[in-house]
Order: structure tokens, then C-alpha cells, then sequence
């Protein structure tokens, strides 16, 4: 049986492969009203041109929500103060490295010719909910580069995102950092929902 206290909206915001699907499966499994992502992706323009209008209304549909626009710089000040009282989940993975090893070899078998790398063009190219949408997403939150992939950039600007919401959160208890391969994630996470979980270990999906 699932002991589970109502909160208003629960916001994971760790970037994507960050365990993000391993989460939404969690609480899909606890039986939260998890938020659809394609249906969320599609909010990116207005997100990239700050009209919070839309995602506060999207927002108010579900309880549970992911990835993208959810990931995206500064948009968590915003649902803090929208939405008192919720929760917010940053993942993050090991080490950085295995981060960027993750998101390079997924975009990769994605958008990339033969699983290299994708290039600027491949990403302008690329067939993902609308053509150049990956792009769009990729230059809103790493900046326009001929190099989209360089690892030190992109580790450096992932590791200033995760550091603006950790200072963002210092000492607010409606926040919580986990990492879903350490073997207490699950019982960190039901602790800081205040439920009782259906397992010890979290699902891994979505694996790259």
C-alpha cells in the first residue's frame, strides 16, 4: 500500500539523462499524475521567449514534471514563487564526465551521422517533435557554437546550473539532490516526498 501525501506540484529539474526517466517512472508508479513531455516540449518558444503564461497553465494540469522546459535555466524561481510550497528534485550523475559521456553518446544515435557526434547542421536538421528543435533547445541552454558537443564547455555550463540551484535552494526544505544509481536514492526520495515506496532501487530507464 502507497501512503501518499498530496503537495502541490513536484518540479525535477536535473538536466536530461540525469535519471529524469527513472524518476517520471517512479512516480508514475506511486501513482502521481506525471506531466506528458512531448506535450511539455512544446512549450520551448515560450519558454526561449520568457511567456510563463502557458507553461503556469500547463503547469496547473499535472503534479508531477520533467526534462524539458522543466531543466532549463532560472524557470524554477519562477514556479518557486508561482507555486509555494512544492517540490523541486535536481538529479544529478557521478561525475560530470559520465554526464557528458551519457547526452553525447544519446544525441549521437539521435541526431548524429553514423552515431558520431551530431554537428551544428545535423541539430538544425534534426527531426525531433518539430525540425530544429534540438537545435533550439541545444542553443538556449549552451549557447550558439560551431562545436555544440565541446566537453569542457559543456560541462562547465551544466556544472553552473546545477550550482545555481543548489545556492538558489540553500536551506529550503523543498528541495532535494539525488543521484538515482546510489543504493539510498529511493529512500532519500520517499523521505522527502513523505510516502512509502513500492521498491528499494530505482528503475533504470531510458539507459545510455
Amino acid at each position: 500500500m502507497i501512503f501518499k501525501k498530496q503537495t502541490l506540484k513536484i518540479f525535477c529539474i536535473g538536466n536530461n539523462k540525469t535519471g529524469t526517466t527513472s524518476l517520471e517512472k517512479f512516480f508514475k508508479d506511486h501513482d502521481y499524475n506525471v506531466a506528458n513531455q512531448r506535450e511539455a516540449e512544446l512549450l520551448l518558444d515560450d519558454y526561449i521567449n520568457r511567456n510563463w503564461k502557458p507553461i503556469i497553465q500547463y503547469c496547473k494540469k499535472y503534479e508531477v514534471f520533467q526534462d524539458i522546459p522543466f531543466s532549463m535555466p532560472y524557470l524554477y524561481v519562477v514556479l518557486d514563487h508561482v507555486f509555494p510550497n512544492s517540490k523541486f528534485i535536481l538529479s544529478v550523475r557521478d561525475t560530470p564526465e559520465q554526464w557528458y559521456n551519457s547526452i553525447s553518446k544519446f544525441h549521437g544515435k539521435l541526431f548524429g551521422k553514423n552515431g558520431e557526434l551530431p554537428t551544428k547542421e545535423d541539430l538544425q536538421n534534426g527531426n525531433y517533435i518539430q525540425n530544429g528543435w534540438i537545435w533550439k533547445a541545444m542553443k538556449e541552454r549552451y549557447g550558439d557554437y560551431e562545436n555544440p558537443y565541446d566537453k569542457d564547455r559543456l560541462i562547465k555550463l551544466n556544472e553552473d546550473y546545477n550550482d545555481s540551484v543548489r545556492n538558489y535552494f540553500k536551506n529550503k526544505s523543498n528541495f532535494l539532490e539525488i543521484n538515482v544509481s546510489d543504493e539510498n536514492a529511493v529512500q532519500k526520495l520517499s523521505n522527502f516526498l513523505g510516502i512509502k515506496a513500492l521498491y528499494n532501487g530505482f528503475p533504470h530507464e531510458n539507459k545510455t
